[in-house]
C-alpha cells in the first residue's frame, strides 16, 4: 500500500493507493485543515490511526522548496524531513517532492474530464510544458519531453520579481513596497494576492468598500469573498480586482511559456483556476497571455489547459511513489 501526501498552505491532502493498470488507484482520501496542525507527522498519525495499513512507500509533495531532505514551508510554521516521516512509517526513505513537481507528474494520469481547454493551439508534440499554479501561494514548475514521458522539474518561480504592465500595475507595485520588502507574482497572485490587489484599490481611492462586504472579509478567508463576490457580480470592486488578478496571472503564464518554451502547453493547476473557471474563459486571460511583443504569435500556438481534478497533486505522488521520479 502507497502512501501520498499533497500538502498546501490551506489544506493537507493524504491518501492511500494501489496500482490498477499502471495507474495509481485511490482506496481513501482524507482532507486535513494545515493550519490546524503543528507538524505533517501530526497528520500522518491521525489519518493511519482512522485507516491502519502497512504502507510500502511513500511520497509526499510539498508547497515549498526542496533541499536535499527537508522542506522549510513558505506558508506553514513547519520543517519536514523526509528521515523523521521514514522513521515514523517505518520505511528506509520517504521521497519528497515540491508540489508543483508533483502535480506536473500527476497530469500524465488525468482523463480528458480532468481538463478544461481554455485554447487548443498547434501544439508540437514532443515539446516541453508547464504548469503554473495560484492558490495559498503560487507553483511554477516545467514539463521536459523525455522517451515519451513528461519528465518534470521543479521550481520557485512564484516567488520571482512582479513585474508590471502598465500604469496601474505600477502603482499597485508601488502600494505592495511599502508593506513587503519584495514584491514577488505570489504576493499578487494567490489567495491572499488577491486581497492585496482588493486593498490597493479600496485604500488609494480606485474602488469602494460596502458596509456588507467589510463584514464578510473580516469574518472569512478574505480571497475566497472577493473571489465569490466577483463572481457573483455583487460588488463592483470585486470585480476590478478580479479583472485585474485574471489579467497578471495570464501575462504571468505567457511568461512561464516563454521561460520554458512551453509548446506543448501550458497548463493551469492550483484551487482557483476551477473556481474561477467562466472568468478565465473571458478573454482578458489569453489576451494577456499572447501579449508578449514579437513572440505573440508562438504564444498563440501553445494549447492552454486548465487542471480540474482536485488530486491532482496527491496523483502525482502516488506515481512517483510507485515508479520513481
Amino acid at each position: 500500500m502507497i502512501l501520498a501526501g499533497d500538502i498546501g498552505g490551506t489544506n493537507t491532502r493524504l491518501g492511500l493507493f494501489e496500482l490498477e493498470q499502471d495507474r495509481p488507484k485511490p482506496i481513501t482520501i482524507e482532507i486535513f485543515p494545515s493550519g490546524q496542525y503543528s507538524s505533517l507527522e501530526q497528520i500522518i498519525q491521525e489519518f493511519l490511526g482512522q485507516h491502519p495499513q502497512s504502507v510500502t512507500d511513500a511520497c509526499v509533495g510539498i508547497a515549498g522548496p526542496i533541499k536535499g531532505h527537508i522542506c522549510e514551508t513558505p506558508n506553514l510554521p513547519w520543517k519536514i524531513d523526509s528521515r523523521n516521516l521514514a522513521q515514523l512509517l517505518g520505511l528506509p526513505k520517504v521521497e519528497l517532492l515540491n508540489d508543483l513537481e508533483a502535480n506536473a507528474h500527476g497530469i500524465s494520469v488525468l482523463s480528458k474530464s480532468d481538463l478544461v481547454m481554455l485554447h487548443p493551439g498547434r501544439p508540437d508534440e514532443n515539446g516541453n510544458a508547464g504548469l503554473i499554479s495560484a492558490g495559498t501561494g503560487l507553483g511554477e514548475a516545467g514539463l521536459h519531453w523525455v522517451d515519451e514521458y513528461y519528465k518534470p522539474f521543479a521550481s520557485e518561480g512564484g516567488h520571482v520579481d512582479f513585474a508590471p504592465r502598465n500604469q496601474l500595475e505600477i502603482d499597485l507595485l508601488s502600494y505592495l513596497l511599502k508593506t513587503f520588502g519584495h514584491v514577488s507574482y505570489e504576493r499578487v497572485l494567490s489567495g491572499p494576492g488577491l486581497h492585496n490587489i482588493y486593498k490597493f484599490l479600496v485604500e488609494t481611492g480606485r474602488g469602494q468598500e460596502p458596509d456588507w462586504l467589510r463584514d464578510e472579509l473580516q469574518k472569512k478567508n478574505p480571497g475566497a469573498v472577493i473571489s465569490k463576490v466577483a463572481m457573483e457580480r455583487r460588488a463592483p470592486v470585486c470585480e476590478q480586482a478580479h479583472d485585474i488578478f485574471v489579467s497578471i496571472y495570464g501575462a504571468e503564464a505567457g511568461n512561464l511559456a516563454l521561460k520554458v518554451l512551453a509548446t506543448g502547453g501550458i497548463f493551469l493547476g492550483g484551487g482557483i483556476a476551477p473556481k474561477i473557471l467562466p472568468k478565465l474563459q473571458e478573454p482578458g486571460f489569453l489576451e494577456a497571455f499572447w501579449s508578449k511583443g514579437r513572440m505573440t504569435d508562438l504564444l498563440k500556438a501553445v494549447p492552454v489547459h486548465v487542471i480540474v481534478n482536485d488530486k491532482t497533486a496527491l496523483l502525482g505522488a502516488a506515481r512517483v511513489a510507485f515508479f520513481g521520479a
